[in-house]
């Protein structure tokens, strides 16, 4: 393993959060590689850590005022031994290359959980869409669509949304792609429902988090009925989030964006959330707007230069970090701890550092892995493509079964795989052994390709 991370440092200097998540299955992995030395002298490690392809290119698009910008595109073709690459794509001003292939890489695994056939990517621009008129987003959008087309199909790579990436993107997307191919095919998802789109796919991550972080609680013989939790972010997934933790009797009492946080002790309740949504959805404001309509709510403004985020300093049940990577670290998972917090479950995408993690592990909480609790959105997307494929819609009852079932069978996979090697209620070596078993089992029936 020590092989492996000198090998990925030397090749892409400069990507932590690559290095990151490559470290955290390598380790988590160690005693399958040590069961089954054939994987190592098929230098499997070596292969998965390399895209089969990386796509970058130019975006030029002129603003409402006539100016031209130029903004870079990207798309990480991760690995497709077990279906076509599938992976959201990110409109923000921090995507790099780096952030890209830790995304790509994690969606490998991810997708491997779902119990469907897809193939992990990633993939998008650092444009910000934020401030921008529909029609600058419109002609962003078409601008990088007439290079990504070139390069994904409903049966090669399906992208879908992700952090700026909603369905406004997506039809500005969908329509350039259809008239540049002169054909009507699934190759996003995340479509609207009068084109294409599923049910519950923009409540899906969200909902499914949930659902995991139940199933985890369940092993205990508890429920979220009455539980004190916290989410992170604002956005699709953190609405969702809590809009299902009221269905299911919880109390959320925190969230946030890039502009600092709201604690609102009594909890929000189903109109403040539908204030929230409309406040971030339509309005597109910040957070503050929400303490300003309801002043028993405390904002607490963004610090800059403070180590740990005070949301995470309350004492709570449980916690839901659903905004960004690395936003826990290991001063935030101690304030947890000692909070009270029994749970963590991840609705984005590695939001806790490596440090952080540990100190779960060592304190035995119920915790779940971004690739296994978030996993919702892209079986959601998965579910969109199989219904394109055969020209139906499935009502959101089915649609929401479904997603409830998948996520009680990637709980319990991640659950079997940990105690196959004596890492019972270890969540994150679960998912990572699951997942990796799985897709290099397909690369080793496929040959050296």
């Amino acid at each position: 393993m020590k092989d492996i991370m000198q090998l990925v440092k030397e090749r892409d200097p400069g990507e932590k959060e690559f290095h990151q998540a490559v470290q955290e299955v390598a380790e988590s992995i160690r005693p399958v590689l040590d069961q089954n030395p054939v994987y190592r002298s098929a230098k499997i490690m070596e292969r998965l850590v390399e895209p089969e392809r990386v796509i970058l290119f130019r975006v030029p698009w002129m603003d409402d005022a006539g100016e031209i910008h130029v903004n870079r595109g990207f798309r990480i073709e991760m690995n497709s031994a077990i279906g076509p690459y599938k992976g959201g794509l990110r409109f923000h001003p921090s995507v790099n290359l780096g952030i890209l292939k830790f995304l790509a890489f994690e969606q490998v695994f991810k997708n491997a959980l779902t119990t469907l056939p897809m193939g992990g990517g990633k993939g998008g621009s650092d444009f910000d869409p934020k401030g921008k008129s529909d029609n600058e987003v419109m002609r962003f959008c078409q601008s990088f669509m007439c290079e990504l087309f070139r390069h994904i199909g409903a049966d090669t790579d399906v992208p879908a949304g992700d952090i700026g990436v909603g369905a406004r993107e997506i039809g500005y997307l969908f329509g350039m792609y259809k008239r540049l191919r002169n054909e009507f095919t699934g190759v996003l998802t995340g479509k609207s429902l009068g084109w294409g789109g599923s049910l519950i796919r923009p409540e899906a991550t969200g909902y499914g988090c949930v659902y995991f972080a139940a199933e985890m609680l369940a092993t205990r013989k508890q429920t979220l009925e009455g539980k004190t939790c916290l989410v992170s972010g604002s956005g699709n997934v953190a609405q969702f989030t809590i809009e299902k933790l009221l269905d299911l009797g919880a109390k959320v009492v925190t969230f946030s964006d890039s502009s600092g946080y709201i604690y609102d002790e009594a909890g929000v309740n189903r109109d403040n959330l539908a204030y929230l949504m409309q406040l971030k959805n339509v309005i597109r404001g910040r957070v503050k707007e929400y303490a300003d309509k309801y002043p028993a709510a405390v904002y607490t403004p963004v610090a800059p230069g403070r180590e740990d985020n005070p949301l995470w300093g309350h004492r709570a049940d449980c916690a839901f970090p659903c905004a960004t990577q690395n936003e826990i670290n290991t001063v935030d998972a101690q304030h947890l701890v000692a909070n009270g917090v029994i749970l963590v479950a991840e609705g984005a995408n590695m939001p806790t550092t490596p440090g952080g993690v540990d100190i779960f592990l060592e304190h035995k909480l119920l915790y779940g892995p971004g690739k296994a609790a978030n996993a919702g959105g892209v079986s959601v997307s998965g579910l969109e493509m199989s219904q394109n494929s055969m020209r139906l819609n499935w009502s959101r009852e089915e649609v929401d079964n479904r997603l409830r079932t998948i996520m009680a069978s990637i709980h319990q996979t991640c659950v079997q795989a940990a105690a196959r090697y004596g890492l019972e209620g270890n969540y994150v070596a679960g998912a990572n052994i699951a997942g990796f078993t799985k897709v290099v089992d397909a690369m080793m029936d496929q040959g050296l390709v």
